[in-house]
């Protein structure tokens, strides 16, 4: 929601806050406005597809700060899409804005806002494996958050204007004045410096009623009602904030202030008057709040109802637990009630097609699932800097169809699993010997490699690898921190943007089928700055040593997870029609000696394990040298590689002249 230029005005007031050191509470937070305010004004990257290790760890800095004060934190999240789609106007400006900043980010180089797609993941598995209590609402959360509030009587940690409004017993800290990075102690006790809004306040410098104040905020105008884009006779409304303050002050209830505006309007047709008079009204009853749905979620782990009957009867009741925990994507609730489906924009060049193309494939498995027919679905995305609405059919394959929604938490778990690896073009068996945790992610990367446009160079795919195997991303972005940032690349941008929107994706299939695969730690799995950097040192020599000696056990990640995608690439290709794989021969030919060497390789790496740990580098680096032999073109080359594979001495002397041990 939010009421225009309420912030900046209440901003030029400062009397109206009061300074107040804030331990020892109950604190309800709007966690989607903490988490934009976290990320942006931490200057983590939004460029290169996000720093998400360093965000865990400024979740895990704010949430100490909270507990050293005795606060005790309940996030709130929003959910869905209003059913009543009384805000898709708004929507629809805001998606076509983020658009075009995504557009000017990926040809600048500026940052422009643009959230990271795992962003909102790191940070609900971030604060579930720190025990914080998180509650997801069904639609948008501020109603919730602000009844919440009242009932437990302690105040609401946020920014967004709309609780300047809403009548709250403890009132409001603002995000911009809580100073969690500062705690001061007083005594034997810590507490965090701050400033309390409340509408008291604010009404007593202004001189105005507070049940005046949702109307006040109607007028102005908010996500629902704006009397200046519905083209109505506005010269009546006062063009500052305060005018409409003090031209308040001589009524006493709402309705007489809204009597008066129709008077003001009198050359409009009785039709005019009436949808403006309705948008006035259902601006103010934003501001009613309802008794709180989540107090018994919170106390006893009850899940709330849905909060109208047509909209319970399309949505089965086991999802009302896990959508309220947050283990289930709120989008199945706009695919279920709005046949649609709103995509996120990453920075990316507008001339590129959209990067969720190469995952719709895996969403439409999950429209099977929850739709149950053929119903199309909207896909809300961009055709280069524009917004388009798309249709796109669910797909129903032989597993598939032997599932249905209202019992989907019921099928059998090899049932689910099988659905989830057809999805995704992957064997059981082929992700077995890798750790649970890494299973989904290179199932991701063997479908992104088949699916993505333009095809992957072998080059990301070892990077991407690299840095999925990656044990000290932080130490890593620290050094990084330290050097010239290489030039933007769109393609590799591209490339990693689609591979970011196949693993959420794959992520919210695996949520709605009951987590038939661990989910994978988001936080440590993907840094997007690194892996950019990784691409930059391969293509111009640049040395890898560092990133090598730091930790032999990623490594030997590395070589897991590359013989698997090496081993799943044959099998696809082993499995293509009679003239794909004619076509594809001359390929797969060169490719499978490198997959016999590989998996061998492999089982030499963890007969090593309990080495030494420069005797386990050297081995790797030896390793991670002869899965390119094959792939030289001339024998003399190929024997020089062997020769100096069997030579860690002139091996080690090459890696520090800058040759590319990948």
């Amino acid at each position: 929601m939010g009421v225009q230029g309420l912030t900046r005005f209440i901003e030029a007031h400062p009397q109206i806050y009061l300074d107040v050191q804030f331990r020892k509470r109950r604190l309800v937070i709007d966690g989607c406005n903490l988490l934009y305010l976290l990320y942006f004004n931490s200057g983590l990257d939004q460029n290169h597809g996000g720093e998400y290790a360093a965000f865990e760890e400024l979740i895990e800095k704010f949430v100490k700060a909270l507990r050293d004060c005795e606060v005790a934190p309940y996030v709130v999240l929003d959910g869905g899409s209003d059913h009543t789609d009384k805000k898709l106007e708004t929507l629809t400006r805001r998606a076509a804005d983020r658009i075009r900043r995504a557009h000017h980010a990926a040809q600048t180089g500026v940052q422009t806002k643009i959230l990271p797609q795992l962003v909102k993941l790191v940070f609900r598995q971030t604060l579930a494996r720190l025990q914080v209590p998180v509650a997801q609402c069904y639609g948008e959360a501020d109603r919730q958050i602000a009844a919440l509030a009242r009932e437990w009587e302690c105040p609401v940690l946020s920014n967004d204007s709309d609780f300047y409004i809403f009548d709250l017993p403890a009132g409001l800290l603002h995000i911009s004045h809580f100073q969690w990075e500062a705690v001061e102690r007083s005594g034997s006790h810590s507490y965090i410096p701050c400033k309390s809004y409340r509408t008291s306040s604010f009404c007593s410098l202004f001189n105005m009623r507070c049940q005046l104040l949702p109307a006040f905020a109607s007028l102005v105008g908010n996500d629902y009602v704006n009397l200046r884009r519905m083209e109505t006779s506005i010269s009546w409304i006062p063009s500052h904030l305060e005018g409409l303050l003090c031209w308040l002050r001589g009524f006493h209830l709402p309705q007489e202030a809204l009597d008066a505006v129709l008077g003001l309007m009198g050359e409009l047709s009785r039709e005019r008057q009436e949808e403006v008079l309705q948008g006035l009204h259902l601006g103010m009853q934003e501001y009613q709040l309802p008794p709180s749905s989540l107090k018994m979620f919170f106390v006893h782990g009850t899940a709330p109802p849905f909060p109208a009957e047509q909209v319970a009867a399309l949505v089965p009741d086991w999802t009302r637990l896990p959508l309220t925990q947050a283990r289930l994507t709120p989008d199945i609730l706009d695919v279920l009630l709005l046949k649609r489906m709103s995509l996120s924009f990453p920075v990316d060049r507008g001339d590129m097609p959209s990067a969720h193309l190469t995952s719709r494939p895996l969403r439409q498995v999950m429209y099977g699932l929850l739709l149950g027919r053929e119903l199309q679905v909207t896909e809300r995305d961009r055709e280069d800097v524009q917004l388009r609405d798309v249709p796109v059919p669910p797909v129903f394959t032989g597993l598939t169809r032997q599932l249905t929604l209202p019992s989907l938490d019921k099928a059998e778990p090899a049932l689910r699993l099988q659905v989830l690896l057809e999805a995704l073009g992957v064997t059981e068996a082929s992700l077995s010997h890798l750790p649970p945790q890494l299973r989904l992610p290179v199932a991701v990367t063997c479908y992104w490699l088949q699916r993505a446009e333009p095809r992957p160079e072998e080059r990301l795919l070892k990077a991407l690898l690299l840095g999925l195997s990656d044990e000290d991303a932080l130490r890593h972005r620290a050094v990084l921190q330290n050097q010239q940032p290489p030039q933007l690349d769109v393609g590799v941008v591209h490339a990693f943007n689609q591979w970011q929107a196949c693993l959420k994706d794959s992520v919210h299939l695996n949520q709605l089928l009951g987590f038939p695969l661990p989910e994978p730690h988001i936080a440590r799995l993907y840094e997007g700055t690194l892996v950019h950097h990784l691409v930059h040192l391969m293509r111009t020599g640049g040395k890898l040593k560092s990133f090598l000696k730091s930790a032999p056990s990623s490594v030997k990640r590395y070589h897991s997870m590359l013989a698997a995608v090496r081993q799943l690439r044959t099998e696809e290709a082993s499995t293509l029609p009679e003239t794909q794989t004619r076509a594809t021969a001359p390929w797969r030919e060169r490719q499978q000696p490198v997959d016999g060497l590989t998996a061998n390789l492999q089982q030499l790496f963890l007969q090593c394990e309990d080495d030494h740990e420069a005797g386990s580098v050297v081995r790797a680096e030896k390793d991670l040298r002869l899965q390119d032999l094959v792939s030289l073109k001339t024998r003399y080359r190929t024997k020089e590689r062997s020769n100096r594979c069997h030579n860690p001495e002139m091996a080690r002397k090459e890696e520090c002249r800058g040759q590319d041990l990948l």
